[in-house]
């Protein structure tokens, strides 16, 4: 089960709900009993650190010929 965050459409309540992936259910407020919608999360990533640009790459091993 994944917990999904809400807002009610007319009174601004934000509040969780814990349902299936799959399920798309009916949701309303439980403050004035009115429809809710899902809000969508996002969420930003950050490189920090070496290795993460081309200047940071090691670079090109010499051939090996075995001698």
């Amino acid at each position: 089960m994944a917990r999904y965050d809400y807002k009610c459409s007319s009174c601004g309540n934000v509040f969780e709900i814990e349902h299936s992936m799959s399920a798309h259910p009916e949701i309303s407020c439980p403050k004035c009993g009115l429809h809710a919608e899902r809000m969508f999360k996002t969420y930003g990533i950050e490189f920090k650190g070496s290795g993460y640009y081309n200047t940071d790459q090691r670079g090109r091993l010499a051939s090996s010929t075995g001698k």
